[in-house]
């Protein structure tokens, strides 16, 4: 009986999006030539049997998921009119794609809106399933230097950042209730492998635009006066935008997404600085930080110091903090920082996370260690190698480690609520989750003490 119910809810998921597709084909996409696009043909099936599987679930569990998952099939619908579109329309300027993309930027700032400040206890459902759209940002992708990767890796690069929170749903239900388990996977299935591969094969160097010199379909022109919801910036909005909502606002006020970055020239670099300062600011190649939050005590920054270390301090509610070129030579100073999540795209020698509350650090590996020090509410991820992990007068923090570090060493000092997440050997996918003694037994005993950790058990 559970497994016909399962059915139902899908099928029913399905033919809601069938019907919401329908529904959108009575647009200026649609045409005989689109209709048979096997691109366009595989996208439906792709919304149809992955999205329809996240839907289902989210029928099941109701309340603001099932809304903010509502919101996820309206951009993915808005995605496929929009690739259809590409094939009607030559390719966009950096200007004119604020009109192109408008559609998508809006559904996008909808589901921020629904997550961001939200009070509900399914919060890291809707900030997990928000910060997944960024992902779509690939159909706005028209070549080397449009200000954002290649649609591969920004379909895995946006799901990276997503899955920090859906890690979240993964540990605090997965002992409770299987239906935010299989939402939370299906989630990640729709992105990792399903859209990935299908943008690896149709379009791994972007859309295909109509090519220059067609007259009925010219690119669309920049809006002369963008409506309020394009125009959000920084410097505007009341509420911060995170992710590629950042990117596309910046892309809506009608400049070009490069514009105010500096490239690191040689006399930049510290070894040919005469200032002797040794700081090049993190504005220059290799780091992408969407928007400056700066506390009230001092300026944020992320800067490489004397071409060795990253410092990244003071920054407050910044979701996209990206350090992307790095190596193994330098380090990761991470201070003062709140509610902030950084990622660390490269190997580095060593991470350092001191004084900082609710951040979230997701890096590729480390040679030497990483430390987390008087923090509270830290929470920490490698997907590579580390050998050393070092917790010293933290309260809450919730290790991730993948495979390539479960012989890591980890050393606690007067800490509390230490948690160790690793890969669950029965369920893939799945994380099993360690927690760490905090209480000790002293005993003296032939001449000696010896001490032993408490072990709780019970009901």
């Amino acid at each position: 009986m559970m497994g016909e119910a399962l059915i139902g809810r899908l099928e029913a998921a399905v033919s809601r999006l069938e019907a919401l597709s329908g529904g959108a084909r009575g647009g200026l996409s649609d045409t005989t030539a689109s209709a048979q696009d096997p691109a366009i043909v595989a996208f439906d099936d792709l919304v149809a049997s992955a999205l329809g599987r996240v839907s289902a679930a989210a029928g099941k569990i109701g309340t603001d998921v099932a809304e903010v998952t509502r919101l996820v099939e309206k951009a993915f619908l808005v995605g496929k009119d929009l690739l259809v579109r590409t094939n009607q329309t030559q390719k966009p300027t950096m200007e004119s794609v604020t009109m192109f993309m408008g559609p998508l930027n809006e559904t996008i700032l909808e589901a921020n809106a629904l997550a961001e400040g939200t009070r509900s206890i399914y919060a890291n459902h809707l900030k997990a399933a928000a910060g997944s759209l960024a992902a779509l940002a690939w159909i706005g992708y028209t070549g080397k230097g449009c200000g954002m990767p290649l649609p591969i890796a920004q379909v895995e690069e946006s799901w990276q950042m997503a899955e920090f929170y859906s890690n979240k749903v993964l540990v605090e239900y997965k002992n409770k209730d299987p239906d935010h388990v299989e939402w939370v996977k299906a989630l990640k299935e729709l992105y990792v492998p399903n859209l990935r591969d299908y943008v690896k094969r149709y379009y791994p160097l972007g859309p295909v635009w109509q090519p220059p010199g067609s007259i009925t379909n010219k690119a669309p022109s920049a809006p002369s006066a963008p409506s309020t919801s394009l125009c959000m910036s920084s410097a505007s909005s009341s509420q911060p935008k995170s992710g590629m909502s950042a990117v596309f606002a910046e892309i809506s006020s009608g400049k070009p997404v490069t514009q105010g970055l500096r490239k690191v020239t040689d006399d930049m670099k510290s070894k040919n600085r005469t200032d002797k300062t040794g700081v090049v600011a993190a504005e220059g190649k290799g780091t992408r930080n969407a928007l400056s939050f700066s506390s009230t005590k001092a300026p944020a920054k992320l800067e490489l110091q004397m071409g060795r270390k990253w410092v990244v301090e003071h920054h407050v509610g910044n979701k996209s903090l990206i350090i992307e070129d790095c190596d193994t030579k330098q380090s990761v100073y991470v201070y003062g920082c709140k509610d902030c999540v950084l990622q660390v795209k490269g190997k580095v020698n060593n991470i350092t996370i001191d004084k900082c509350t609710k951040v979230g650090v997701l890096f590729k590996g480390v040679v030497a260690a990483c430390e987390i020090v008087n923090c509270n509410s830290a929470e920490v991820q490698c997907e590579g190698s580390v050998p050393t992990i070092s917790i010293d007068n933290t309260s809450g923090c919730q290790l991730y480690l993948s495979k390539e570090s479960l012989e890591a060493s980890i050393t606690t000092a007067k800490s509390s609520e230490i948690n160790a997440l690793v890969p669950d050997a029965n369920n893939d996918g799945d994380w099993a989750e360690h927690s760490l003694p905090q209480q000790y037994i002293h005993a003296f005993k032939d001449g000696q003490f010896t001490t032993s950790p408490v072990s709780h058990s019970g009901a």
